[in-house]
C-alpha cells in the first residue's frame, strides 16, 4: 500500500493525498509516518472493495484522508 501511496503523490493523483501529506507534516508528523497513514486509509479502500465487489471510491478514500490522523486504526499504540 505504501508503494501505491508513493506512486500517487510522485504522479499528483490524486491531489488529495499530496494536501494529506503537507498537512500532516506541517503538524509535525514524520513523512514516513504520514505515508503510512494513508496507506491504512488506502488499505481500508481496497478492503471494502474486496469484501463488497464495488468500485473503487475516490470520494470516501479522500474522506479516510480527511480524517488523519484520527482515523482510528493506531488507537492501540
Amino acid at each position: 500500500m505504501i508503494e501505491i501511496v508513493e506512486n500517487q503523490l510522485e504522479d499528483g493523483n490524486p491531489l488529495k493525498v499530496k494536501e494529506t501529506l503537507m498537512r500532516l507534516m506541517m503538524t509535525g508528523t514524520p513523512r514516513e509516518d504520514a505515508v503510512a497513514m494513508m496507506a491504512c486509509a488506502m488499505s481500508i479502500e481496497i478492503f471494502d472493495v474486496m469484501k463488497n465487489g464495488g468500485e473503487f471510491d475516490l470520494k470516501r478514500y479522500s474522506e479516510h484522508l480527511e480524517q488523519l490522523p484520527d482515523l482510528g486504526f493506531m488507537e492501540g499504540e
